[in-house]
């Protein structure tokens, strides 16, 4: 017993047409099925067993996916490319101000950490002049926190150098000529 996938007549024993052909609407079962996307049947112990046709409908799916998956990479790559321009300009413009006055300090930080306190008044204390910048907060500050690739707070950036988490002695060393002296 056969079903036509064309007009769906369930063949009868008592059918005298070919069995390769719908008695109903004369069209042959392979063909139908073709046309239909739904590949070949096949009797098998009697049951009705279908068979993934080849047809250039898959094809054309397949080939959407991989232009899908063109565009997101490509937009992938844009963006990428967008925030190391950003991130070479700003470290450009620190190089250019640190070479005639006291180097562009960035703090990377958050209100509630401890170190990232430590660092504010050590600056304040020492008329230091510095853009902090709260990475939970801020957009802009998480965005160019992420781009430095560093795991904890604060990462402070003296002009071109970065320094993670509050190290007095380092940064003294690296803004001595612009600390007050007391």
């Amino acid at each position: 017993m056969r079903t036509c996938p064309k007009c769906n007549y369930i063949r009868k024993e008592t059918d005298d047409c070919p069995e390769w052909q719908c008695p109903s609407c004369q069209v042959a079962y392979n063909k139908a099925a073709d046309l239909q996307g739904l590949g070949s049947y096949h009797a098998a112990a009697g049951n009705n067993t279908r068979r993934p046709a080849n047809t250039s409908a898959n094809s054309s799916s397949s080939a959407w996916k991989w232009l899908l998956l063109a565009l997101i990479l490509a937009g992938a790559s844009l963006q990428s490319y967008s925030s190391w321009k950003k991130t070479r300009a700003h470290r450009a413009e620190m190089s250019r101000q640190a070479a005639t006055s006291q180097p562009v300090i960035v703090l990377y930080g958050t209100t509630w950490c401890g170190y990232c306190s430590a660092a504010r008044e050590f600056f304040n204390a020492n008329g230091i002049v510095y853009k902090d910048l709260d990475v939970e907060k801020s957009n802009e500050g998480y965005q160019a926190y992420k781009t430095l690739g560093v795991q904890g707070i604060p990462a402070i950036v003296i002009g071109s150098e970065l320094i993670e988490g509050f190290d007095e002695k380092r940064v003294r060393k690296q803004l001595e000529p612009w600390l007050r002296k007391s």
